[in-house]
This record gives structure tokens, C-alpha cells and sequence, in this order.
């Protein structure tokens, strides 16, 4: 009882479903640690998956990489890109000049960042000269997901943190339209 018209839709849906998929997976895997250091420095290093999303609202893909990175301040200049700490500034005092002085609690997490590239033009965050390039210190995070967020009536993409520490909290990082901002959610019943 299959109909042409069926049989070709069904078929049509599928291919489109693999070549989604495939193009997604194509999407992080220009993301090794040779991309990390050209874009960032010889003191970064990949610890993670990289994820795609559009975090600062404009259309073009950017992407979040989470790496290690020992001497932020060090390749600032030569690799323009700026070192932020939203995680500090939330608690009153965010200067990376000092705060990445500070050490994690959990040293196997020491000099964790997040490395976050706004694209810009048809190649978005692989371009030569992408719109912007930031490297996030101090937030103690597990793990990292990207997903929608609503703040004040409007969506937002955001990154959600499994921070570390035995209180379980969550906490996210978004794109305000000027600068990252830091903002606890609270922590698990468990």
C-alpha cells in the first residue's frame, strides 16, 4: 500500500535527517588542540567536546570549548582575545588581572576556562578574523550544555553549569549583549 509519493517522501526525510546530522558533526570537528592554540595560545589546551550554538543573538554560529588554560593573561594581546570573569564579578569583584590568581579548590580542575568564539561572515566561528574571542576564567564547572534561556521575556542562549563542589548547584552564562554575566540557579534536592 505504499504510494510513490510516500516512499519518496520517507526517503527524502531520511537522507535530509543523515546529512543534518553529519553537518553538525562536521560543525566541532575542526576543534583540536591546534585550533585551540592558534586561536588562544600554546598555554590552552582542549578537556572537552566543543558545542555550536548562537550565543550573542546574531544569526551566525559561535562556539564554546572548554579547556585548560594556564597563563590566560599571557597570550591576551597576541591572540586578541579578552579574559573575563563573570563568575567573580557576580560576587563583587571580577578584575582578571587578580581573580586569575586565585587557585580552584579541586586541583585537578585548576585552570579550567571556557573558550567562547562569536563568529562573524559565511565561515562564522572558523573565520580568519572572527567579531570576538573570549576566555572565561574561574567558573568551576563539570560539565557544560548550551540551550535556550528566558530572561525578562526574551530568549536568550545560554550555557548551564554543573559546577563542582558537594552542594550540586547550577549556575549559567549568558550573553547580555555587552559582556558575559554569571548567575546562580540553584542546587539539586538530592
Amino acid at each position: 500500500m505504499w504510494s510513490p509519493r510516500l516512499a519518496f517522501l520517507l526517503i527524502t526525510t531520511v537522507s535530509l535527517g543523515r546529512g543534518m546530522a553529519t553537518a553538525q558533526a562536521l560543525q566541532t570537528d575542526a576543534v583540536d588542540n591546534a585550533f585551540v592554540q592558534r586561536q588562544f595560545g600554546s598555554n590552552c589546551s582542549l578537556v572537552g567536546e566543543a558545542t555550536v550554538a548562537d550565543l550573542d543573538g546574531d544569526g551566525v554560529a559561535d562556539v564554546v570549548i572548554p579547556a585548560r588554560c594556564t597563563s590566560p593573561m599571557v597570550d591576551q594581546g597576541e591572540n586578541n582575545f579578552a579574559v573575563v570573569d563573570p563568575y567573580y564579578s557576580f560576587f563583587g569583584y571580577g578584575n582578571p588581572k587578580i581573580t586569575t590568581q586565585f587557585a580552584s579548590e579541586d586541583p585537578k580542575r585548576r585552570a579550567f576556562a571556557l573558550l567562547i568564539i562569536h563568529g562573524s561572515g559565511h565561515e562564522a566561528w572558523r573565520s580568519e578574523a572572527p567579531k570576538a574571542k573570549y576566555l572565561i576564567v574561574n567558573l568551576p564547572y563539570k560539565s557544560i550544555r548550551v540551550k535556550k534561556m528566558v530572561l525578562k521575556k526574551k530568549e536568550h542562549m545560554a550555557i548551564y553549569i554543573e559546577e563542582t563542589g558537594g552542594d550540586q548547584m547550577t549556575s549559567v552564562v549568558f550573553w547580555d549583549g555587552k559582556k558575559y554575566r554569571y548567575a546562580p540557579l540553584g542546587s539539586s534536592l538530592e
